[in-house]
């Protein structure tokens, strides 16, 4: 098989990327803004390097806390960390990331680009923003061709919310195609649920898929997988926590399950790291366990109004009335976003002996990251790179497919 060479644009914390690369595909620069992403998707291709030279066991002490991440960095190529570029896309930077990458390339040709611009303003809760139709990130599609029109990849694939074929009564989704079309690339999409590729979540998206006109295969053939696997089975072999605690490393308390073997979640390292939870006032955990009794006894989710008057502390209970919210141990989750930085009502554990919001860990493994992906940053950033991501085993159906189609070209 040939090599087949990709950028990541807009990468997060390297979701995609990761799909992408379990897949076999050669990452050559990843872009992104946000400090703490970057220095995850650094330290991620500092695992790659290793685990490709026989050097794991330098990761594998950096998880235990045993080395720091600058003794961790210099086990690594240079050209290895200066591929992930710390930069926003805009008008006044893109000639200088151009060079960067050049640099990075060293002659090879990029395959293919993938990636998706940040999605609040297409988000139902971006819509409500008074001032959307002048909001820069709706044209950051623009940026991403520009990527397209120096390259010349022979496929992208660009990620976003469904908000997006709405967004200004379609209009945005248009332009977009229109756009795309333009500079030589005939563009397909369709609307992807991610618990139909093994994640254990309910999270529905667009994906958008070009070819150059010359070799043009359509909207790939991404194979569904059917199974019963359910949200217990990620969380079952984890310690139990209480509010507040913070295990930064940790034994799990029972063997694989078929999920975690199935998947390869659990994938190398015989701990866990990052299993912290948030500490909770008096008032939220009655509420949390309210939510539980609910759920656990009646599938029926707690509606805000319903509260005891003690336990109110808005005036408004018309809008987010569910704004307390267990995630389905029995079935798979509700939709993992980055709002779970702020707090985490919205993602409460359904085991009430916890009566928790969920860990760092539990929530990267409803996006279906492995337990030995590190996420740099304050628990908050965490929480944030993990609430944006792209689901790294839908990526990597998506990516498979894709594979199989560039190879042919």
């Amino acid at each position: 098989m040939k090599e087949l060479n990709f950028i990541d644009l807009f990468a997060g914390a390297s979701g995609m990327s990761e799909g992408f690369i379990r897949a076999g595909l050669n990452p050559i620069s990843h872009i992104e803004m946000d400090k703490s992403a970057c220095d995850s998707i650094k330290t991620r291709a500092a695992y790659h390097f290793l685990i490709k030279n026989g050097k794991e066991e330098y990761y594998t002490e950096y998880l235990k806390g045993n080395i720091s991440r600058e003794y961790l960095y210099n086990q690594v190529p240079e050209k290895v960390l200066n591929s992930v570029l710390n930069i926003e896309i805009t008008d006044d930077t893109i000639k200088s990331i151009f060079t960067k990458i050049d640099k990075s390339l060293e002659g090879r040709k990029v395959d293919l680009i993938i990636g998706g611009p940040p999605c609040q303003a297409y988000s139902l809760l971006g819509r409500h923003h008074e001032n959307i139709e002048n909001d820069p990130r709706n044209k950051l599609y623009i940026q991403y061709g520009r990527f397209l029109k120096k390259y010349q990849p022979n496929a992208f694939v660009f990620e976003n919310v469904p908000g997006l074929l709405s967004a200004n009564k379609g209009q945005h989704f248009k332009n977009l195609k229109t756009y795309f079309r333009k500079i030589g690339y005939e563009v397909y999409h369709d609307t992807l649920n991610a618990s139909d590729y093994g994640v254990l979540q309910a999270r529905k998206r667009i994906i958008i898929v070009g070819w150059k006109k010359d070799n043009d295969f359509g909207f790939p053939e991404i194979e569904k997988i059917i199974d019963e696997f359910t949200v217990n089975d990620i969380f079952q072999d984890l310690p139990k926590l209480k509010p507040g605690d913070a295990l930064q490393v940790a034994q799990y308390t029972l063997p694989k399950n078929e999920y975690l073997k199935s998947y390869d979640l659990r994938n190398g390292v015989d701990f866990v790291t990052q299993h912290i939870s948030r500490k909770h006032n008096q008032r939220d955990l009655k509420i949390y366990k309210t939510a539980i009794e609910k759920w656990n006894k009646n599938q029926e989710r707690l509606k805000y109004p319903d509260l005891p008057k003690e336990l109110k502390t808005h005036k408004n209970e018309t809008s987010f009335t569910d704004r307390y919210k267990v995630v389905n141990g029995t079935g798979v989750s509700h939709t993992v976003v980055a709002h779970i930085a702020k707090d985490g009502h919205y993602y409460i554990h359904p085991d009430i002996e916890q009566c928790r919001s969920i860990s760092v860990r539990e929530a990267a493994r409803l996006q279906s990251f492995p337990d030995d992906f590190f996420f740099e940053g304050s628990r908050s950033a965490a929480f944030k790179q993990i609430g944006n991501a792209v689901p790294p085993l839908m990526a990597n159906a998506i990516a498979k497919s894709m594979k199989n189609y560039l190879c042919q070209i």
